[in-house]
């Protein structure tokens, strides 16, 4: 039996970017605030000289253990998933943080193109221009309205950066000036601009100066140690929650943070068509507690936001055979499979690629969004092209050769000492749509600990996918060559998705919208069903962009923040359906 906890205002289901930017903003409008993280606790003290390459590259230590707590996987609806196991495959974040805690820093908005992909598209090009398997949507948001929470997460997370030729126009500046241009990123935009492209450097989560934030919370310049991918940073050098919106609420009285707090179901009354809390299992003790409250935040990752509530039975399960429901529908994300990309190996130039940072790089939006002309092209969107320079890792970087170098001997020992500082990447971020066929519901078969379903992912490309990653290699390949490269080698685009998760960027499944019958919430990310329920996080997403989601992931909590304000004062729904309130 359940022990049942003092009432609060809010209570917030993890502690990422989406859950700390919630639980700071409501702590800081004075609001009672508890917050659940099923993963330990984390201090800026836990990743002091962590830098160990064997540890968080090749263990993935800093990783969720999937050995039990997981998801299934499959490509097609009549096809048994099987669960996935090994952390090379899918990499999850866990404890306080989250997944911002081991990003790489990369800080792109969304274009307006791609919060209105649907209308926009069919403006230009017709509606015949959208592959009939595609769940095509528009956000139910525009660009106009969503760069003051953009703009609000940038001076939060003290973000370095310069302005990119292609975007619109920023209101204000970068809260920092960009990191430092290196010999490699010299090259790329010397040979992005000779081919009349318009190279920037990315804007980057790894500060360029010492920053103090609008909450007060003091970051650090970036030291370029090279270690920020499946890394914590031990210099508070690098935009995450712990360093900026979990020290922001702690300084409050009024909020409190219960860690491995692994919450199982949102509370639901039918009666009131309200959510009254949650019960989560404290898993240091194994008790059980409900946790009352005015307003719950599912704010966790894509998968746990979805399985919360199919497990809770709130909102209606998507089924691909009807196409009816909401819950789960629009599953999206961009794994590795949809980096494309150029490999070259340069024979006369040497690069010093073993310092670096997450986001040290350059990059063009040319081929982003709907920048180009699709009229005569078999996709629709784009992507950003970037070369990074992370900072090679001794073990990482010893097998870049030329694909015709034995895999061992004296040949592979020699090219791969050759190669150690003479090899550049470069990829093609490609969009990642929603089909009808792709989509998140609860596995039959397999349980957790507590013999609760595992959350069952079924995936497969559409032809999009293909189309526009042989375009990507294209693109990349041209500036390559630009660049001087004396070998080039191409990736290749999979036939299909191999039903693993290489990556860390899965999105949708609870999408924001205008139409209760094609999303989940609205673009406060109010529940439509639940109107005391906000869903926080990647899991809103109807399409993957072209770009890295974590700033767009910030804005819209900052938007979801203001939603539960708003709503507390006035306790209704906050946005129209097409034109209509929506009861």
């Amino acid at each position: 039996m359940a022990e049942k906890l003092d009432k609060v205002d809010v209570v917030v289901v993890g502690m990422g970017w989406a859950g700390g930017i919630v639980s700071a903003e409501m702590a800081k409008a004075g609001k009672k605030v508890v917050a659940l993280e099923k993963g330990a606790d984390k201090t800026r003290e836990d990743y002091i000289g962590v830098k160990d390459e064997l540890r968080f590259d090749n263990r993935y230590q800093i990783m969720q253990e999937l050995s039990g707590d997981t998801i299934t996987s499959r490509n097609e609806i009549d096809e048994t998933a099987l669960p996935v196991r090994t952390m090379e495959d899918m990499q999850l974040g866990t404890g306080v943080g989250g997944a911002s805690v081991h990003w790489a820093g990369a800080s792109y908005r969304y274009w307006p193109y791609e919060f209105e992909i649907r209308s926009q598209t069919i403006d230009r090009y017709g509606e015949d221009k959208i592959p009939e398997d595609m769940n095509l949507q528009d956000w139910g948001i525009t660009y106009d309205e969503m760069e003051k929470y953009y703009e609000k997460w940038e001076y939060t997370a003290g973000i370095s950066g310069e302005q990119d030729p292609m975007a619109p126009e920023r209101k204000k500046p970068w809260p920092n000036p960009p990191l430092k241009e290196t010999p490699s990123l010299k090259l790329f935009k010397d040979a992005a601009k000779n081919l009349g492209l318009h190279p920037f450097q990315i804007a980057a989560g790894n500060l360029s100066q010492n920053y103090e934030n609008p909450d007060g919370e003091q970051l650090n310049a970036c030291m370029y140690c090279s270690f920020c991918t499946r890394a914590g940073c031990d210099f508070s050098a690098k935009s995450d929650p712990i360093a900026t919106v979990v020290k922001t609420a702690s300084r409050h009285d009024n909020f409190e943070l219960r860690t491995r707090a692994n919450v199982r179901r949102v509370l639901y009354d039918d009666d009131s068509k309200k959510a009254t809390g949650v019960m989560y299992v404290d898993e240091a003790t194994g008790d059980e507690y409900e946790q009352p409250a005015d307003v719950v935040v599912l704010a966790a990752f894509a998968f746990s936001n979805n399985r919360l509530l199919m497990l809770s039975d709130i909102g209606e399960q998507y089924d691909p055979e009807t196409k009816k429901g909401t819950i789960g529908r629009n599953f999206n994300g961009q794994y590795n499979s949809a980096f494309h990309g150029a490999r070259g190996y340069f024979e006369n130039e040497k690069f010093n690629l073993y310092m670096g940072a997450g986001a040290l790089g350059a990059a063009v939006n040319d081929y982003a969004a709907d920048n180009f002309d699709h009229s005569d092209l078999d996709f629709i969107g784009g992507g950003a092209i970037e070369l990074r320079q992370y900072g090679f890792g001794a073990i990482s970087s010893s097998g870049h050769v030329p694909g015709d170098t034995p895999s061992w001997g004296k040949e592979y020992k020699d090219k791969s000492l050759h190669y150690a500082y003479r090899s550049l990447v470069i990829w093609y971020t490609a969009i990642t749509m929603s089909y009808w066929h792709n989509y998140l519901d609860l596995d039959p078969t397999y349980k957790d600990e507590y013999g609760d379903p595992l959350l069952r992912a079924t995936y497969k490309f559409g032809d999009q996918e293909r189309n526009i990653g042989k375009f990507g290699i294209e693109k990349c390949h041209e500036i390559m060559e630009e660049m001087g490269a004396d070998i080039i080698e191409d990736g290749e685009v999979p036939d299909e998705f191999d039903h693993v998760y290489s990556g860390g960027h899965y999105t949708g499944g609870v999408v924001m919208g205008d139409d209760p019958e094609t999303s989940a919430v609205n673009n406060y990310l109010q529940m439509w069903d639940v109107d005391n329920l906000f869903v926080v996080g990647g899991s809103a997403f109807p399409q993957f962009g072209g770009h890295h989601p974590t700033p767009t992931i910030g804005a819209l909590a900052y938007r979801a923040a203001e939603g539960i304000e708003k709503y507390m004062e006035e306790g209704e729904q906050l946005a129209t359906a097409r034109g209509r309130k929506y009861i």
